[in-house]
């Protein structure tokens, strides 16, 4: 996506659709047909649960008939209708008076939204014109200029533990390009999604109604999870559960947490919750410590009061690091803590599932409930937990995104459970911080364009504001979490030295040295590794609008800012630092094609075969 010179946002580009979902019973659906395809539009609208007229003349299929005796759709004959014709040769409409006929069935109809035309003759565009008249979107088979909408190859999944139909959908179209290639993209889809993605969807919506004790005021698309809001990890206050809360604010705060367990755990993981597992979630409690493995049971006293028990295993702690996500680059040490010591893994949300499935689904597996506004009580659950399984003999591992000393929180691990009796291992992981700009097409050095790179972090603890460094033109500047509040961090890096930020937050002292000129290149790298990877790139100016227009973030992310951001885009650039500051706008409009920004999506395909 690249945005034109003349305008700050994307121009829309034509041929794509509309996609929405409709269904209860204040929609009813209107049927012309009486054909096979008609019976599968009905059958499709009846599991929406929107009512259903079939409108036909004559014999209709075996399906329609049977469900008309079953009273699951209201069939009419269209010769019933006034000044319909009553040929009963005719199995579709024929005369001008059939056609005219329809106007008043439907001004008595008021309730009828969406139309089907399943049948063709010579007077099916005027039934179409009809229907527009009405304002009352149509379909009419195989004439998609006709059409207001269509219906997109769809796939309903099955609940393996039901044997039930879910709630999960998913429609593919082509927007009319090829609908044979559509279906085939659907059972693509619906082949790569996990086995018991059904039963995910299942557990999570009664996570959702317990989180809303379904008596709160609250509608359907909270904050969060389906409103406009575009990060599951906007600032909130912090919370303690022992603070006394309303109950509105008790089911907005839950509900925050239900958006981040959608966004994080595992599928398998959402599938297998019990409804225990979910009060626990809500509550903020911490667990109460269980885990299916045991230390062998004492045996018995001997006669002579011999012990005839084995040494008690010692229980120990691993610091481990899962890298930036692609489970690729996992160390063999990691890998090997994961799947062949472990007998407990405390996972920190951010870790990715295909990381996640590489542990056996003998070994337990839990993770860290860092929810907005929560992130110390869930710290202080993973290190009480490790020591106590420790304490039981059993090989915990603490599994942490990236490299766990690179603002991982290791050190104050490390120092709890040493304080605690156990000297964990720490076994570093490649950082995110050097490897998603890798996955990014972006050097942090570069011969002619940066000579030195500093990483920060965007936030302190507890939310509060940290020292960034100010502007080096030889220098790469990596800022881990801060896209949540990114327009505070731009407006401290920009800020001029009479402290204005000109429109942005102004930053005063938390930028260490000079501000930084508004066309310095940045890039936001969202999941970098993963298959979803997501870069946006733009000027410190314009990045915040950037980031705005391409939708809902993906966490986590990083920035990237510095002129090695464009040193290796297109035909390259390595003449930053002997050229100095006069062609910096030429290189800046080269780079984004003259646009604001440029956004990339995936990563090389080569990382498939690796």
């Amino acid at each position: 996506m690249v945005s034109s010179a003349s305008s700050p946002y994307p121009a829309p580009v034509s041929g794509a659709s509309l996609l929405l979902t409709f269904k209860g019973p204040r929609n009813t659906v209107l049927i012309i047909g009486g054909n096979v395809l008609a019976a599968s539009r009905a059958f499709a609208a009846l599991e929406a649960g929107m009512q259903v007229i079939i409108l036909a003349r004559g014999p209709v299929c075996d399906e329609l008939r049977w469900r008309a005796d079953q009273r699951q759709v209201n069939l009419t004959d269209w010769g019933m209708l006034p000044s319909a014709s009553t040929s009963p040769l005719a199995s579709a409409p024929e005369t001008k008076a059939d056609v005219e006929s329809l106007s008043p069935f439907l001004a008595g109809n008021p309730s009828i939204s969406l139309i089907c035309i399943t049948i063709h003759t010579a007077d099916t565009p005027a039934l179409a014109r009809i229907c527009h008249a009405h304002n009352i979107p149509v379909n009419v088979t195989d004439l998609p200029a006709l059409c207001d909408f269509s219906f997109a190859a769809t796939h309903r999944f099955i609940d393996p533990s039901t044997g039930g139909q879910s709630a999960l959908q998913v429609g593919v179209t082509t927007n009319g390009e090829g609908c044979r290639l559509a279906g085939r993209v659907r059972r693509e889809i619906v082949s790569m999604l996990p086995k018991d993605i059904a039963g995910a969807v299942r557990q999570l919506g009664k996570l959702r109604r317990l989180a809303k004790n379904t008596d709160d005021e609250l509608g359907e698309c909270e904050e969060g999870e389906d409103s406009s809001v575009t990060t599951p990890n906007r600032p909130v206050p912090g919370w303690r559960n022992s603070a006394a809360e309303s109950k509105d604010e008790s089911s907005r705060r839950r509900m925050k947490w239900v958006a981040q367990v959608s966004e994080y755990w595992p599928i398998t993981r959402l599938a297998s919750m019990s409804e225990n597992d979910m009060k626990l979630i809500l509550s903020g409690d911490s667990p109460q410590t269980t885990s299916p493995y045991s230390i062998q049971a004492p045996i018995k006293d001997s006669l002579h009061h011999l012990t005839l028990l084995p040494p008690p295993k010692k229980g120990r702690i691993l610091l481990v690091g899962s890298g930036p996500g692609h489970p690729s680059l996992l160390t063999i040490a990691t890998h090997n803590a994961l799947t062949k010591q472990a007998d407990l893994v405390l996972s920190d949300k951010l870790v990715p599932a295909a990381v996640l499935a590489l542990i056996p689904e003998t070994v337990e597996v839990r993770i860290a409930r860092k929810f907005p506004g929560n992130a110390e009580g869930a710290q202080s659950e993973m290190m009480d937990a490790a020591v106590e399984a420790a304490q039981r003999g059993l090989t915990v591992v603490r599994l942490k995104q990236g490299d766990p000393v690179v603002y991982g929180r290791a050190g104050e691990e490390v120092l709890f459970f040493r304080a605690h009796g156990f000297e964990p291992l720490v076994i570093p992981g490649v950082s995110s911080a050097l490897a998603a700009p890798i996955f990014a097409g972006i050097p942090v050095t570069q011969r002619g364009v940066a000579e030195s790179v500093i990483v920060c972090t965007g936030v302190g603890r507890q939310g509060k504001e940290v020292k960034l460094p100010g502007y080096e033109r030889s220098r790469t500047v990596l800022i881990l979490m801060g896209i949540a509040r990114i327009s505070q961090v731009v407006g401290a890096m920009i800020r001029n030295d009479s402290g204005s930020g000109e429109g942005l937050q102004s930053g005063e002292g938390r930028r260490e040295g000079r501000p930084f000129p508004r066309n310095t290149p940045i890039a936001i790298i969202e999941r970098g590794s993963m298959p979803d990877q997501r870069v946006v790139a733009s000027t410190l100016e314009d990045i915040c609008e950037a980031l705005d227009s391409v939708g809902e973030q993906r966490p986590p992310g990083m920035m990237v800012v510095g002129w090695a951001v464009l040193a290796l885009q297109g035909t390259g650039d390595t003449s930053v630092l002997e050229e100095g500051e006069e062609r910096d706008e030429d290189r800046i409009r080269k780079w984004l094609g003259g646009g604001r920004w440029v956004m990339r999506e995936g990563i090389d395909q080569g990382w498939t075969e690796v």
